[in-house]
């Protein structure tokens, strides 16, 4: 190949947009790569800065929680009137349903019976539905949550009265 077709392969090369041009042939090999070659770089997302004037304090969250704590058992309206009444009470933290769906009956009402082993409702912790089963044949006397209603550990559920 003389000079002249390597000139005329150059101009082709540079009047397009092809960035690498390779002819190869049985006793010459031509290779015209135009531009930088691509280099890579890796780049770590920025993080969140928050001046220290911005951060919350760390005091007050103590005395919210008390504040909260205070008010949680005046919230409960759930306690035994006679010695037959229990508390059933919430064993996880989640969100309490009384149906397995919106558009489902619930599983007890005010007055129902529940034979042991039946389940009195559910409580969603973690995107998993935890059965709340009846440890003893009982009769509903109160319902102490909303449904969809969040639950602490330890909260009262229901009031059943033992048969």
């Amino acid at each position: 190949m003389d000079i002249k077709d390597i000139k005329s392969l150059i101009k082709m090369v540079t009047e397009t947009d092809i960035t690498e041009f390779e002819m190869e042939s049985a006793d010459e090999k031509i290779v015209i790569k135009r531009g930088k070659e691509q280099e890579v770089i890796h780049v770590q997302a920025p993080q969140a800065y928050m001046p220290a004037s911005a951060m919350p304090a760390v005091a007050p969250a103590p005395a919210a929680a008390q504040a909260a704590a205070a008010s949680a058992p005046a919230a409960s309206p759930a306690k035994p009137v006679n010695d037959k009444q229990e508390i059933i009470t919430s064993p996880i933290v989640g969100t309490f349903y009384r149906a397995p769906s919106p558009d489902s009956d619930p599983y007890a009402q005010v007055g129902t019976v529940v034979e042991k082993g039946q389940i009195l409702c559910i409580v969603e912790a973690m995107k998993l539905m935890n059965e709340i089963e009846a440890e003893f044949k009982c009769k509903v006397v109160e319902i102490c949550k909303e449904n969809a209603e969040p639950v602490e550990f330890g909260d009262a559920l229901f009031v059943v009265e033992k048969l």
